[in-house]
Order: structure tokens, then sequence, then C-alpha cells
């Protein structure tokens, strides 16, 4: 009767426990479902990329319905596969967290070579987006 009980008692401990490790990962994937991004910056400008001051310059748009906050640390950021962290986010038009519709900035500071073809990959909640263009 004691073995029984004991193994009924392991059973319900790593049953809740497998429920809540669900139900936790059910409100991640819920929210990289309803994260999306879409950077607007026109590729073929020359504003991109500042070679003076070695800055890259692109304007984000929440396309999603999640807010985000206007932050380095909510953006994943890799140029030319490398992954940079001297970054800064700024809303376009004013302070706040990044609100679905809204437009953020985004300052990258990476030198690079001119007359190149670069490539920025922004990753947020899981959702990736490609930014090619040509310094």
């Amino acid at each position: 009767m004691m073995i029984a009980a004991s193994v009924a008692g392991v059973f319900t401990d790593s049953i809740g426990q497998l429920s809540g490790a669900i139900s936790e990962q059910g409100f991640d994937v819920s929210s990289d479902v309803r994260t999306d991004v879409e950077v607007i910056s026109d590729s073929g400008s020359d504003a991109i990329y500042n070679s003076t001051s070695a800055t890259i310059t692109l304007y984000v748009k929440n396309t999603g319905t999640e807010r985000l906050a206007a932050e380095p640390g909510e953006l994943d950021v890799l140029v030319n596969g490398q992954f940079v962290t001297d970054y800064t986010v700024t809303r376009a038009d004013g302070d706040g967290d990044w609100q679905p519709g809204t437009v953020v900035r985004l300052d990258i500071q990476r030198s690079l070579a001119l007359d190149e073809d670069h490539r920025v990959q922004l990753t947020v909640n899981g959702d990736q987006e490609v930014f090619e263009f040509r310094t």
C-alpha cells in the first residue's frame, strides 16, 4: 500500500510539472505568433549607411499585435552574420513601448566596406526579418 501511494505521489507531481511546462510553452508560442515586424527602410537609399559615423540606420515597423519594448534587449541583430550588441532603438514618433503600427529607428554601430552588399538580420520573439543593402 505504501509503495502504491508513493508511486501515485510521484506521478501526480510529474503530471503537475508537465502541465505547468505545457501552459508556459503555450504562452510563449502565443507571443511569438502575435509578433511581426517589417523593415520599412528603402534598401536603395543613401541614408542607410553613414560611413563617417559607421552607423547603419533602419526603420522597423511593428506590424503584429504584440506590444514590444523599444530597447536593445528586445531585438537580436546580426550584421553580415555577426552578432551585434552596439545599437540603439528609439521610437520614431516619441517615447514609450513599441505599439502595433508604430515605427522605431534602429541605429547600429558597425564599420562596413564600401561598394559591397551587406545583410542585416533582426529577430524579435522568433520573428526574423532580413534586410539587404549595398554601401
